[in-house]
């Protein structure tokens, strides 16, 4: 197979990549025509020109929520779906140098964004920029879609599908090669009841990670300490308050970690009479797959994760946070319609906040069976196999879209972490790998 992507084409994303980490585009206050912070209109701003410098069509929607370019013409549209938005650069003396000046150090692209999203981003534009340049017609539209909410609640993206027409395909450049074919469903949700004057909590965390620690500083300190130590429970004490020690991982991946509030909760459990905290101390207890409440739930993606990541009583209320990660072809409205009658039982009441519906595109679709072929033959990587996932991308968002790199399994993960950078071998690498799957998909 002849290599498409050239040295010049390499050079050029690069420096298209150093320009875009330049523009920080984290989320602030919403200004006019800036509904997540000027700082991301103004990535978006810097995306539509640079899309127009290489001979790409641009729309830039005036509200600043989303952007795309295309190229091609015809019906049909092949969607690559990236986002312009990341993470902040977090405590700026962890980061070897500016986060935000975009460099190559050390034969890595430097700076936030460079793994995700912005640098496959450039990689998949130069892909298609080099086929325009060598003269290849396309049989459909090639549009990149261009979100701005992504690392927060996807508002930008959700403003796109009510405005624009959809994709027939498409695949979105935001995690690992070779490719996730199935995303569960991610349902984050509350169970409330009422307080008690009896115990005070203030665990709040993350719905979507496990947390590592809760602290106790109420009374019955050594009825909570004797029921911790009857369990198994790491703790320390330094006489003012207990400190419940756990393991914190992904949501998605909640049944490897150790979660400290439920630790904690279990303990209290034995110590108060309150029926909501019987919930956790004599139902859930430490399941993180819901199968002491819901049953063993699973199909071919997977088993259903339950991630309690909040416990919150005071004498008003009790509020726990739930993240719910559904195997894609699981019922979700038979299974929370069983979640409700559970909780029930212990004076709690279900309460949605959010939901993303799962991606599922069939391992023998034309698509995927494409995207395999094409990775398999430029790495080498023969055994590879399709990827499910308990996490969620923009692909999820869009007809018949795959998650398609543009990581490779080597490369080392610096996303949303200081230092982050992604190897400009791997950047080439992955650049060929999106120019070669293109041409296969798009170019008669």
């Amino acid at each position: 197979m002849d290599k498409i992507i050239t040295e010049d084409e390499q050079k050029a994303a690069v420096k298209t990549l150093e320009r875009l980490i330049s523009v920080p585009s984290y989320n602030q206050s919403a200004g006019e025509g800036a509904p997540f912070g000027r700082g991301i209109r103004n990535a978006l701003d810097e995306m539509m020109k640079i899309c127009d410098e290489l001979g790409f069509k641009t729309y830039e929607d005036p509200d600043g929520y989303y952007g795309y370019a295309e190229v091609g013409s015809g019906d049909k549209i092949f969607g690559v779906i990236c986002h312009l938005d990341t993470v902040p650069a977090g405590d700026l003396g962890k980061w070897k140098h500016d986060p935000f000046k975009g460099t190559v150090i050390n034969d890595a692209v430097y700076g936030r964004g460079s793994q995700d999203d912005k640098g496959p981003g450039i990689a998949a534009l130069y892909a298609v920029k080099a086929l325009m340049d060598q003269g290849y017609q396309f049989n459909q539209r090639i549009r990149f879609i261009y979100g701005t909410d992504e690392e927060i609640l996807w508002r930008g993206i959700a403003e796109y599908n009510k405005k624009e027409a959809p994709i027939d395909s498409g695949i979105s450049p935001d995690a690992e090669f070779p490719l996730i074919y199935a995303e569960k469903g991610l349902q984050q949700s509350y169970l409330v009841g009422p307080g008690t004057d009896k115990l005070k909590l203030n665990l709040k965390n993350a719905f979507n990670a496990v947390p590592d620690s809760a602290v106790y500083d109420g009374p019955k300190q050594d009825e909570v300490k004797a029921a911790l130590d009857k369990h198994g429970f790491e703790y320390t004490s330094d006489g003012n308050s207990i400190t419940v020690i756990g393991k914190s991982v992904h949501a998605m991946m909640a049944p490897e970690g150790t979660n400290a509030v439920l630790r904690l909760a279990i303990a209290l459990d034995d110590v108060f009479d309150f029926k909501p905290l019987d919930f956790i101390g004599q139902l859930f207890k430490e399941d993180a797959t819901g199968s002491n409440v819901l049953g063993d739930v699973r199909d071919e993606s997977g088993q259903l994760t339950f991630n309690i990541s909040s416990l919150e009583i005071n004498e008003n209320e009790t509020r726990m946070q739930i993240d719910l990660r559904i195997p894609v072809t699981i019922d979700r409205d038979n299974l929370l319609a069983k979640l409700s009658e559970q909780v029930a039982a212990y004076d709690l009441k279900y309460v949605h906040f959010d939901y993303l519906a799962p991606l599922y595109v069939p391992k023998d679709s034309k698509l995927v069976q494409t995207l395999m072929k094409v990775y398999k033959e430029q790495t080498g990587d023969v055994d590879a196999e399709p990827q499910i996932s308990g996490g969620a991308t923009f692909a999820r968002t869009m007809n018949n879209c795959v998650a398609f790199g543009g990581m490779l399994p080597t490369t080392p993960d610096y996303m949303h972490q200081a230092n982050e950078q992604w190897p400009l071998p791997d950047m080439y690498k992955a650049m060929e790998i999106y120019a070669q799957a293109i041409k296969k998909l798009c170019v008669d």
